[in-house]
C-alpha cells in the first residue's frame, strides 16, 4: 500500500530508526510515467508514494531493496530508456537517484514482554538497533515505548517469525516454554539469523536440544542457538543485570565479522 505523503512517512521511519532509500526522478525526457522531482520512499518491506508504477518502478524497488540488504550508504544514479527492453511503451528516458536517508540499524526481534525484556528494551534502544517486540498479551507492554521500538500484539507469535527481514537478531524469552520451543524451531528453520538467543538454564537447553533433534535439526543447526544467554562473567539474577549481560552479548555479535556472529563468549545461566 502506498502513502502519498512521503515526507510524513520519512519522519515516522526516522523516529523508528527503520532504514529506507529515497528514490527521486532527477531527469526525464519525452514521455515518462512521472516528471522530474517525483519521489518515493522504499523500505525493506514497504513503499511510500510512487514514481508512476510499471517496470520502471519495479526496477527502482529492486535496486533500493538491494541497497538496503547490502547496507549500502552511497547514493546511486541510474538511467532508463522506457522502451520495449524495460517492458514499457512510454518511449522516453528517466534518470533516478537512489539515496539512503536513514542509517541502517540491526533488527532485533524480541519475543516476550516479561521483566527481563522490559529492562532489556530500554538498553538496546540506545544501541544501533530497531526492535520488533512481540507478545500475545497487550497488557504486558509499557504504555510508552522507546524510540525505534515497534510493539506487535499477536495471537500467534510463531507466525511472526516468517515476516521478519533476513539477517535479523532474535531473542526468545516468553512466559511459556512450549511457545519458546515452537519459536526456536521456526527460527532455526529460517536459517538466516545473525544472532539467536533463548533465555533459560542449561537444563532447558538440554531439553530443547533433545526435542529439536526429534524434529530433524542436526548439531550444526542447534549450535546456532545460544542458550543460556548473556556474558559468562555476569552471573546476577536481577532483571537489570541479565539485561546488561545480554546487551553485552548482542554488542559482541554485531561488532563481530558476519561469519563469526554466533561465535560469542560462553553464556551465563540466565533463566526465567
Amino acid at each position: 500500500m502506498f502513502k502519498d505523503n512521503w515526507i510524513q512517512a520519512l519522519a515516522e521511519l526516522e523516529q523508528k530508526g527503520e532504514p529506507c532509500v529515497l528514490v527521486t526522478v532527477v531527469e526525464h525526457k519525452g514521455s515518462t510515467p512521472r516528471d522530474s522531482g517525483t519521489k518515493m520512499l522504499v523500505t525493506e518491506q514497504g513503499c511510500h508514494a510512487t514514481i508512476g508504477g510499471g517496470h520502471l518502478e519495479y526496477k527502482a524497488l529492486e535496486l533500493a531493496r538491494d541497497m538496503l540488504a547490502r547496507g549500502e550508504q552511497q547514493m546511486k544514479v541510474e538511467r532508463f530508456n522506457l522502451g520495449a527492453s524495460l517492458g514499457q511503451c512510454c518511449g522516453g528516458m528517466a534518470t533516478i537517484m537512489l539515496e539512503p536517508v536513514v542509517r541502517p540499524r540491526h533488527h532485533l526481534v524480541l519475543f516476550g514482554a516479561g521483566h527481563v525484556a522490559k529492562a532489556l528494551v530500554h538498553i538496546v534502544a540506545t544501541l544501533p538497533f530497531r526492535i520488533t517486540w512481540i507478545d500475545e498479551r497487550a497488557e504486558e507492554f509499557p504504555a510508552e515505548l522507546p524510540a525505534g521500538v515497534t510493539r506487535v500484539v499477536s495471537e500467534d507469535p510463531v507466525d511472526e517469525v516468517d515476516d521478519q527481514p533476513p539477517g535479523s537478531f532474535y531473542l526468545v524469552m516468553t512466559h511459556n516454554h512450549q511457545l519458546d520451543l515452537e519459536l526456536c524451531a521456526r527460527i532455526l528453520k529460517r536459517n538466516d539469523a545473525r544472532y539467536f538467543g533463548v533465555i533459560g538454564s542449561r537444563t532447558k537447553r538440554k531439553r530443547f536440544d533433545y526435542r529439536l533433534r526429534e524434529r530433524g535439526f542436526d548439531d550444526a543447526a542447534l549450535a546456532r542457538m545460544i542458550c543460556p544467554i548473556g556474558l559468562a562473567e555476569v552471573s546476577g539474577k536481577h532483571p537489570a543485570e541479565i539485561a546488561v549481560s545480554v546487551a553485552g552479548q548482542l554488542i559482541a555479535a554485531y561488532q563481530a565479522e558476519p561469519a563469526l556472529m554466533t561465535a560469542v563468549a560462553p553464556a551465563a545461566a540466565h533463566s526465567l
